[in-house]
């Protein structure tokens, strides 16, 4: 699986990166369109392959919440909400998972569009954020696969090591120190520490993805993207990744590269 993996990354990273670099609307536009899979990949997860009415309203409303949160990220909260209480009442028997699926996917989303948007530093903050976690990926990947040992939780996810996930750390730790000189923001040892600790956040979202998808039976969630599954199987770490940031941004109040 790695050429169609390595493909895969070739083609899609540098339409990533052009609509960070753009922002406003046609990153928003991006992450809706990415939004709106990811609705549709979740819910034939949880309701055995059907896509009824709790989909449709996740599939719409929240790519809306998306392009809501250029101009104002509370109505972009907002409508996730909406778009969860809907598909609870729309769920039947898979209600709780299926209001569940549109905060897992919608909030995230909009926190990343709401990180891009967020002053001067928006886009260093989007930049860092996914080569940080395209090398945690790349390197758990690489140091699991050379290394192996220890499996990590097998009960969960039969393949990811303890030297995978080290790897990815070391990775993203270097990420970050890169980043930081580069640009010449924040102290580069603090954004290095940074890094890491999001590769283990983003790791945890990767275990999180791993552990519902075991819970339905499935093995990816969809096959849009060969050699990695479904569009929520390539992005969970930078879902978790980027709700911690953006969680940490609104705490401080102020944009990472400030108080790092």
């Amino acid at each position: 699986m790695l050429l169609p993996r390595a493909l895969s990354a070739l083609v899609l990273a540098p339409f990533a990166l052009a609509a960070v670099w753009r922002g406003g609307y046609s990153f928003a536009a991006l992450v809706a369109l990415a939004t709106a899979v990811m609705a549709w990949e979740w819910h034939r997860m949880v309701a055995a392959g059907r896509f009824g009415g709790a989909g449709r309203v996740t599939a719409v409303v929240v790519p809306l919440a998306c392009l809501a949160s250029v101009a104002l990220p509370l109505a972009g909260v907002a409508l996730v909400a909406g778009a969860a209480l809907a598909s609870v009442a729309l769920g039947g028997r898979v209600r709780v998972w299926a209001g569940a699926g549109a905060v897992y996917v919608g909030l995230p989303a909009v926190a990343l569009v709401w990180l891009r948007e967020a002053g001067e530093s928006g886009r260093l903050v989007m930049v860092w954020l996914l080569l940080l976690v395209w090398a945690t990926d790349i390197g758990a990947y690489a140091f699991g696969r050379l290394i192996g040992g220890p499996l990590l939780a097998p009960r969960i996810s039969p393949k990811k090591t303890w030297a995978g996930l080290f790897g990815g750390m070391l990775c993203a730790g270097l990420v970050g120190m890169a980043v930081a000189l580069r640009a010449r923001v924040g102290d580069p040892a603090a954004l290095a520490a940074a890094s890491v600790l999001l590769a283990i956040i983003a790791q945890g979202g990767d275990f999180l993805e791993s552990w519902v998808k075991r819970r339905w039976g499935v093995k990816d969630t969809g096959a849009i993207i060969p050699g990695h599954g479904g569009v929520l199987d390539r992005v969970d770490g930078l879902l978790a990744a980027g709700g911690a940031v953006a969680l940490a941004t609104l705490a401080s109040g102020e944009t990472v590269f400030k108080w790092l």
